[in-house]
């Protein structure tokens, strides 16, 4: 049984920096993505990251240059670093992965739909 849990998050002041883990249990080496997502109040999840197995990456505009997303697979551990905060920034952020069998470019971001498994998500709030 897969199972995603995030950590790190918190409330930071506008210009802070976070880093959130995501540790993947029952979820070994895949050639499917794992990325990030957040969901602020009355807004739809967005897709923020998303990362393959080789290390190929992309990222929604918005945080381009400001958040970084990698992987230790030794540890199943999944990172998204995250700095220059912004007041906009605030939301739950999610883990996901798709299962393996699944193929992921890494070259654009996959739809909510695309992914199989789901952490409870970790809250980021920023402060102005």
């Amino acid at each position: 049984q897969v199972q995603l849990v995030e950590s790190g998050g918190g409330s930071v002041e506008a210009g802070g920096s976070l880093r959130l883990s995501c540790a993947a249990s029952g979820y070994t080496y895949s050639t499917g993505c794992m990325g990030w997502f957040r969901q602020a109040p009355g807004k739809k999840r967005e897709g923020v990251a998303v990362i393959n197995r080789h290390g190929l990456t992309a990222y929604v505009d918005s945080v381009k240059g400001r958040f970084t997303i990698s992987q230790e697979n030794t540890k199943n551990t999944l990172y998204l670093q995250m700095s220059s905060l912004k007041p906009e920034d605030t939301a739950m952020y999610y883990c996901a992965a798709q299962r393996h069998g699944t193929y992921c470019s890494g070259t654009y971001l996959p739809a909510p739909y695309e992914y199989n498994y789901w952490g409870q998500g970790t809250q980021v709030t920023v402060s102005s």
